[in-house]
Parts: structure tokens; C-alpha cells; sequence
């Protein structure tokens, strides 16, 4: 399996960290920029859409650039080297990739559109309180009247809840798992946003008999798609915390050879060198993962039977570790400075802690691990 990247990728990979590196030149600039409402940059959101970067996987009638997962995985990648706070993953890979998969030619077009020209913020809502991860829909309930539909229950945390102006909503229908399309100026549509301890935003949406729109056809069940477009915004997170991580070990690692205790610099002490190195092997593997389920989910779209559930899975549970193995040590070898609000360390950490709660953490991607094992066949170590 080839991981390398080619020319053309290269220059989007450039071009993306160029101009994200440009808009966060500091932690002190991203700061700024989360304090203020909606919480990202929207100068350097219109820009990524003049660059094709918000129509990245969509088809090229759709305003798109047709392009695939590893160039979505750069892109996430280069966006989580500087806490880049845009809701790419959000609303380009997780709710436009629905979209992609479950509307048909004409409601694509509607929505994504104006997601590929950077007027429009789809997000998805599908978190309930107390359900953890579970993408089954109960909380929510769609309820139908001849042909119209309307939503009742409440969906939180609901990742930029309160700025998107439409929202994908999954409910409980009696055919399983529905997907509707839901207005934000909807009757009957309640946000509360909030701050969350990464800086971004998120929100309580409450929907009392709120007018909803089919996405696809609500007929069937539609959890198979939901649970594909989850995935893939797994393995787009897994770059994201892979960019995070870089980072934050170039930091430390940075400190350990300019910061001086007993007049020689930290990096002469061995044991520090070892933790840095553990930290570099936390990465690498993490990296190694997340490109290999990109590979996977590439395969997939190309049509091969492959097992992207699995991929993802693997990849969160990586990432699970190494983000909190390299957040804490990045924290623990700056010292004192490392838990203050002014240094970028801590940031770094509580993104990599955000981005675990996102998809998954370890127990939970075990478990769906664990679930198919007996699916596999037996492996007979000695023949």
C-alpha cells in the first residue's frame, strides 16, 4: 500500500498551509479569533471556499472538486496543526458527506452548493444526552402527516449548533433511523450555543413538532449511511489530532533544547529524551493508522469490499492514546508553564481531548472492535 502523496496533492497540502498558517500565526491570533462569535475565522472561511477547499469531495456539478479522502485527510491535517477552529470536518466531511451519500441530484445541489461556496454551514446533529456514541436515534422522534414530517426531542452537544443555518438531524422513525433536513429559522426550533473547553462551539437544539424535510428517502433505514459518513469523520478527525499532535511535540521537543535547569539544556537529561521519543513513537503510529484507514476508505469509494468500520475504528482507538499520551507529556515536560492559559500546550491538549470525545474514546472503539472478532477466521499460529 502506497501512503505517499503525489504532486498535485502536494500543492493543496502547500497551498492549505499557507493560508491557515498566515491566519493563525500564533496561539495568541487563535485565541482571538475563538473568543469572538461564531468562533472561527469567517474571512479565512470564505477564503477556503475560494480555494475549493469547502467543496473538496463533491462532485464537480456541485460547485465540488471531486476529489477523495487522503486530499480531505491533508486538508484536516494542516487545519489541526495550528488549532485551526474552522468547522471543516463538521460540515464539509461529516454532514456534507451525508448529503452526498443520501440526497438525491436536486436536493444535493441545494445544499451543498452553497456549502462549496462558502454560504451555507450544514451541521449535523445526531449527539443525545447520556447515549455516548450510540448513532441510534431516540431522543429525537419524526413524526409524519401525509407528506409532511415534523421533529420532536433534543439533540446535544451539537458541534456549532447554534451557527449553522441548516442542520441534518437523525430521528427515530418506524423504519429505524431517519435523516431530515431542518431550516434554521424553523417553527419550533430552540438553540442554546455555548462555549466548549477547547474554545469552539457547540449547542442544545430543541425541536417542539419543528417542520423537517426529508434527506433522502425516510422510508427505509438510513443508519447504514449515517454510520459511513461518522466513520469517514472519524478518519478526518484522526488527521486533525495527528496535525495537533505534530505540533505539540515539535513544541516540546523545542523546549527541551532552549530551555536550560542547572545550566545545561532539559534535552542533556536522558530521561527526558526517552519520554520525547515515546511521544514521537505515539505519533508516527497514530499516523501510520490514520493514513492506512484513509487508504481503506479510499478503496471503498473506489468500490472494494472493504471493512471501513474497522479502519475507522482503528484509527480512533490510536489516536484515543497518543492524543492523551502526547497531550499530557507535552504538559508535563514544559512544567509549570505548561498548564497556563497563555501557552499553546494546553490547547493543544484539550483539542486532542475534544476530538477523542468527537469519535469515540478507546473503550468505545474496542468495543466495536471486540464485536467482530468471531467474524474473522481462526489463525493457527504454529502451521
Amino acid at each position: 500500500m502506497d501512503f505517499s502523496i503525489d504532486s498535485e496533492q502536494e500543492a493543496l497540502q502547500s497551498a492549505v498551509r499557507g493560508l491557515i498558517a498566515k491566519a493563525y500565526d500564533s496561539s495568541e491570533t487563535r485565541r482571538e479569533v475563538v473568543k469572538a462569535d461564531p468562533g472561527y475565522g469567517e474571512g479565512t472561511w470564505r477564503k477556503l471556499a475560494e480555494m475549493g477547499i469547502l467543496g473538496l469531495p463533491f462532485d464537480e456539478k456541485l460547485g465540488g472538486m471531486g476529489a477523495g479522502p487522503v486530499e480531505v485527510s491533508l486538508v484536516a491535517e494542516e487545519l489541526g496543526r495550528v488549532l485551526a477552529p474552522e468547522p471543516f470536518v463538521e460540515s464539509v466531511v461529516l454532514a456534507g458527506g451525508l448529503i452526498a451519500a443520501a440526497a438525491d441530484e436536486a436536493q444535493a445541489a441545494d445544499l451543498l452548493t452553497p456549502l462549496a461556496e462558502g454560504t451555507s454551514l450544514p451541521i449535523l446533529a445526531w449527539f443525545e444526552a447520556g447515549r455516548r456514541w450510540d448513532a441510534s436515534p431516540s431522543a429525537v422522534t419524526a413524526t409524519s402527516s401525509g407528506d409532511a414530517w415534523t421533529l420532536s426531542g433534543v439533540k446535544e452537544p451539537v458541534p456549532w449548533g447554534a451557527r449553522a443555518d441548516v442542520l441534518i438531524v437523525s430521528a427515530a422513525t418506524d423504519a429505524g433511523t431517519g435523516l431530515f433536513v431542518v431550516s434554521a429559522d424553523a417553527d419550533g426550533l430552540e438553540r442554546s450555543g455555548y462555549t466548549t473547553h477547547d474554545g469552539l462551539r457547540a449547542a442544545r437544539v430543541s425541536f417542539d413538532g419543528t417542520p423537517a424535510t426529508p434527506l433522502g428517502d425516510v422510508s427505509t433505514d438510513q443508519s447504514t449511511l449515517l454510520g459511513r459518513a461518522l466513520d469517514a469523520a472519524r478518519i478526518a478527525y484522526a488527521h486533525e489530532a495527528v496535525g495537533a499532535m505534530e505540533t505539540a511535540l515539535q513544541t516540546t521537543v523545542g523546549y527541551l533544547k532552549t530551555r536550560k535547569q542547572f545550566g545545561v539544556t532539559l534535552n542533556t537529561f536522558q530521561a527526558l529524551t526517552f519520554r520525547a521519543a515515546d511521544m514521537y513513537t505515539a505519533l508516527e503510529l497514530a499516523r501510520s493508522t490514520a493514513a492506512w484507514a484513509t487508504m481503506v476508505l479510499d478503496a471503498a469509494a473506489e468500490g472494494a469490499e472493504v471493512d471501513v468500520e474497522a479502519a475507522a475504528s482503528q484509527a480512533a482507538l490510536q489516536v484515543s492514546r497518543a492524543g492523551r499520551h502526547v497531550g499530557q507529556e507535552a504538559i508535563q515536560l514544559h512544567g509549570g508553564i505548561g498548564v497556563t492559559a497563555e501557552y499553546s500546550v494546553g490547547h493543544y491538549t484539550s483539542r486532542l481531548t475534544a476530538i477523542e470525545h468527537l469519535i469515540g474514546d478507546g473503550a468505545h472503539h474496542r468495543a466495536r472492535l471486540a464485536a467482530t472478532v468471531s467474524d474473522h477466521e481462526v489463525l493457527d499460529p504454529i502451521g
